[in-house]
């Protein structure tokens, strides 16, 4: 499937196999979507639907396009190996968009089939973005997004309960969070944080690091600063006003503006995420909160139809059970 006519460049301390198919994966060549599809499935190992579930598209639509590109890098003869260190800001945009999905289906496994959390795959996509940050220390969105990763993986001891069902941050031990992954996380973005202030734009991997050390600074979640979260979630919104950063900002709006304007908000995004579980989930919380048990019985119904995972699943059950 891939090429290397040529001899092999001194990769230094960084000599890595998966590192190496990651970036063959990723090559310019490619479109971004094509480019993180397949290196989900060739890399992270992640079936057809899973990625077509991480994309929010149809797995025929999904398997097309994995085809496609493996035929693209067949026809361009792309080599297999870590690009040189002037290749490598053409690329890395890619290989942290697909370390980043590769850490959320570990975080949150959208198959049935699977651990409701997949170890294995948020230690590979932690491992790898470690490597990455060797090779460019200087990049402020790699060191943002190892410090998001860190950061949630700290949380995972508490997520879910010894029955098997997920627990939501509001009802999370803190005290089984990892204190040294979050000592290390909370340095990263300080780190970055210092730089923003020096002028230093922060990307998006960077704002959701620091929404994420808001979090794991509260002791318990009525300490959560939700203006400051709030406050990033904007930020962010300027930067990636995509429907599902969107679906988040709502969640700390309902905290500070109540759940009535959170909620005009999200219906404002039923055309685009209908089919995602997330949103379903959203709406059924903020419609519980406003005691309209009924239609917050139905959106847990639609939350639960199309969630995968087993974890949520057995909590969005109990959630719903508990209406009137």
């Amino acid at each position: 499937m891939v090429y290397d006519d040529d001899p092999p460049e001194p990769l230094g301390a960084i000599d890595d196999d998966r590192l190496r198919l990651i970036f063959t994966c990723c090559h310019p060549a490619l479109a971004m979507e094509a480019r993180v599809a397949l290196t989900l499935r060739m890399v992270g190992g992640l079936t057809v639907p899973e990625i077509a579930r991480a994309f929010l598209v149809a797995e025929s639509a999904m398997g097309q396009r994995i085809t496609r590109a493996k035929a693209k890098i067949k026809a361009a003869r792309i080599p297999y190996r870590v690009p040189s260190a002037e290749d490598l800001p053409a690329r890395v945009s890619g290989v942290l968009a697909v370390l980043y999905l590769v850490f959320n289906e570990g975080y949150l496994a959208t198959g049935p089939d699977t651990d409701p959390l997949r170890h294995d795959l948020t230690a590979e996509a932690i491992r790898l973005t470690r490597l990455i940050r060797a090779l460019l220390p200087d990049d402020g969105e790699v060191a943002g997004l190892l410090a998001l990763m860190l950061l949630i993986e700290a949380r995972r001891p508490a997520r879910v309960s010894a029955s098997g069902e997920l627990v939501a941050l509001d009802e999370q031990d803190r005290g089984t969070w990892d204190a040294a992954l979050i000592a290390e996380g909370h340095r990263l973005v300080r780190e970055r944080l210092a730089a923003a202030a020096a002028g230093v734009a922060p990307g998006s991997y960077q704002i959701l690091a620091a929404i994420n050390a808001v979090h794991t600074s509260a002791r318990d979640m009525r300490d959560t600063d939700w203006s400051q979260v709030l406050a990033l979630y904007n930020q962010l919104v300027r930067l990636d006003p995509s429907p599902i950063i969107t679906l988040n900002r709502a969640i700390a709006v309902a905290e500070l503006d109540g759940p009535q304007v959170a909620l005009a908000a999200v219906d404002r995004l039923e055309h685009k995420l209908a089919g995602y579980h997330a949103y379903h989930t959203t709406r059924a919380d903020l419609l519980r909160r406003l005691g309209r048990s009924q239609e917050s019985r139905a959106a847990y119904d639609k939350a639960i139809d199309l969630a995968g995972n087993t974890a949520e699943t057995a909590y969005l059950t109990r959630r719903r059970d508990q209406l009137g």
